[in-house]
């Protein structure tokens, strides 16, 4: 399945609908219903209300949350081929997002974490465009602007600001000006949402203010604990081979790595900001396993280890989906 997805083939994005159906499928036959929790914030809170109006069935949140992963992954996929992170266009991006999303049940539930993501694969789009960008100031603004909403659907997620910073740091010659664009970008959602709830007689601080709480996260299920080493093993053996290859690479994708990899440090902040005992926001470091273990299945030279290291997750995500859906 690597070998195949290794090649840039337009049936491939065929392909990848057909896998992901395989993985996911008892997303359908146990439709799930929507997630939430005590740190979604006003604007994802205000859309679950008018779609729980609607009486709207489990099986259509579970269709709209498979919709979303596959086109996340197929994005993630163009971004990465796009901005040459591998020498040679591939659909493995894909693949390992797909794969990724299917070793902890809660991450293909209809959630915030899940409307976040795509929201962050276009902002980390942006973010890597920034080194040869000739309008910096409006890019920044509007990085900003995709990280403002994205708080607003997710209270931890205010973590994500830090990436706009380090992109600044990565990609572009400091300047306190484009530095202000970005806060001013962050903060623009919140102004226009504190005009309409003062409009409406509804301003409150505690709405709009998002509130943090750190937390120690439970020693995690047995199936789980497979789950999370099953998703850091191939994150090490990528990062490996992306270090060991960094010397073949363009300036910009060698930066674009970097600013992946603080992408994965970023996200794994929000392990301990979480007031519900579930694994729904650790769904937001999807992005960058997806793109180092990507890596770990097109850099080795030797093909036998890669397919290897895939079905044994392969197999393993069959059995978290379809033998434990007492999860959902």
């Amino acid at each position: 399945m690597t070998g195949i997805f290794r090649q840039k083939n337009s049936a491939n994005a065929l392909l990848l609908l057909i896998y992901g159906l395989v993985l996911k499928f008892n997303l359908f036959l146990h439709p799930p219903l929507p997630k939430r929790v005590a740190d979604d914030h006003y604007l994802y809170n205000v859309l679950m209300d008018f779609m729980e109006k609607l009486n709207l069935s489990p099986g259509f949140y579970s269709f709209l949350a498979f919709a979303l992963l596959y086109m996340q992954a197929t994005l993630f996929t163009r971004i990465c081929n796009l901005h040459k992170m591998f020498h040679k266009s591939n659909y493995l991006p894909g693949m390992s997002y797909m794969l990724i999303t299917s070793l902890i049940p809660e991450w293909n539930v209809f959630s915030a974490p899940l409307l976040i993501n795509a929201l962050f694969i276009w902002a980390f789009h942006r973010m890597m465009l920034l080194y040869n960008s000739n309008r910096p100031g409006t890019a920044i603004f509007n990085i900003g602007f995709i990280m403002g909403v994205v708080t607003l659907l997710y209270q931890p997620a205010i973590v994500f600001v830090l990436l706009i910073f380090f992109a600044l740091y990565i990609m572009r010659a400091f300047q306190i000006r484009e530095w202000v664009v970005s806060l001013l970008g962050v903060t623009t959602p919140y102004y226009f949402l504190a005009i309409i709830l003062y409009l409406s007689n509804k301003f409150s601080w505690k709405t709009l203010l998002p509130e943090i709480s750190i937390t120690i996260p439970p020693m995690p299920l047995p199936v789980y604990t497979i789950s999370i080493v099953l998703a850091v093993l191939p994150f090490i053996i990528g990062g490996y081979f992306v270090q060991n290859n960094l010397n073949k690479m363009l300036i910009q994708v060698r930066k674009n790595w970097s600013l992946l990899l603080i992408f994965q440090i970023i996200s794994m902040l929000l392990i301990v900001l979480n007031r519900e005992n579930d694994y729904v926001n650790w769904s937001l470091s999807i992005i960058p396993l997806a793109g180092f273990h990507a890596a770990a299945y097109f850099f080795p030279t030797n093909r036998t280890f890669p397919a290897v290291m895939h079905w044994i997750i392969f197999g393993f995500a069959i059995y978290v989906n379809y033998l434990h859906a007492q999860y959902y």
